[in-house]
């Protein structure tokens, strides 16, 4: 009399990965990951690595080749005084736009979470992000002119004198922070807003009922329960802010000036990485620069994902 294995044992010795099933489900998903395989590659994994390979070279923008020169790039990099002075300025900027645009983001989130929850407010929110980066810029530098600006006017209304936001050394960067803390804050307040969604309400309640005051609340329930949004919150705002560009290039080479001015005060490395390819032609460089940058930007944002535990929750 033959014997058959149970239903069970059956199952156990049938292996995962051979069933027809889960093959044809893999040639079902390959199919609709293939287009954005296509497009990461063509468009980011292959220019990344050609630019790593031009680091290495002298390379003639004009004369679209080069030749190897190996570390020369990097030695010179590492005894340019001007890219640590650019990234310097970069990171003046990245501070000053992290804590403004933090702050009023999550005083805009309390207060709607508090006070109201109106969709109407979050898009009128969401309506400065939407606006692009060059218009943004454009417009603010009509505001904030010296001469002409609706700012300067305003302020002399009080008796202030004009001040030149794009012209004074010690005031072009906090400006250019501005500008972007104003683009970016109603969006990173909404980011905030969803974070504080997923708080149980019986935390406030109970913890009023222990006689706690609103400022003790928030800063031993709101911001513990909040680190997982605001870690990445605070990933997108410095990767974004080490990264600026058009916002500098556009507001103080407007009306003729000279970007990255007044006397390079507002150069950040991604404007200096720039001049280099395009105005200096010299792309090997450039790219030398670049890859400087992103080792930056792998290392900035694993410490920050590191330390502030982004993949906890308090809520677990």
């Amino acid at each position: 009399m033959t014997q058959t294995a149970a239903p069970s044992q059956v199952s156990r010795r049938r292996p995962l990965f051979g069933s027809s099933s889960l093959h044809g489900g893999w040639r079902s998903a390959i199919w609709f990951l293939l287009p954005a395989l296509v497009g990461f590659v063509a468009f980011y994994l292959y220019p990344a690595l050609r630019g790593v390979y031009i680091s290495f070279t002298d390379w003639n923008l004009i004369a679209n080749r080069g030749s190897w020169v190996g570390a020369d790039n990097y030695d010179r990099l590492f005894n340019d005084r001007q890219v640590w002075e650019s990234l310097k300025i970069t990171f003046k900027y990245t501070v000053i736009n992290i804590v403004s645009q933090t702050i009023l983001a999550v005083a805009i989130a309390v207060l709607m979470d508090r006070l109201t929850k109106s969709v109407t407010i979050r898009g009128i929110l969401l309506l400065p992000w939407l606006i692009p980066n060059v218009i943004v810029a454009l417009l603010w530098v009509w505001m904030l002119d010296g001469n002409l600006g609706i700012v300067n006017d305003f302020l002399g209304l009080f008796g202030m004198d004009p001040v030149r936001f794009f012209t004074d050394t010690g005031k072009v960067i906090p400006s250019l922070a501005g500008i972007n803390t104003w683009r970016h804050m109603g969006y990173t307040a909404l980011l905030i807003f969803a974070g504080l969604q997923t708080i149980p309400r019986s935390l406030y309640e109970a913890a009023a009922v222990d006689g706690a005051t609103e400022r003790q609340m928030f800063r031993d329930i709101t911001i513990p329960l909040l680190r997982p949004i605001l870690a990445l919150v605070l990933v997108i705002t410095i990767v974004g802010s080490l990264q600026v560009f058009d916002t500098v290039f556009v507001a103080t080479g407007g009306f003729g000036g000279q970007p990255g001015g007044p006397a390079n005060a507002s150069r950040v490395i991604y404007l200096y990485i720039y001049q280099n390819a395009f105005d200096f032609n010299q792309l090997g460089y450039a790219a030398a620069i670049s890859v400087l940058l992103v080792a930056i930007l792998l290392t900035v944002t694993f410490l920050q994902l590191k330390l502030l535990r982004a993949g906890e929750s308090d809520l677990a």
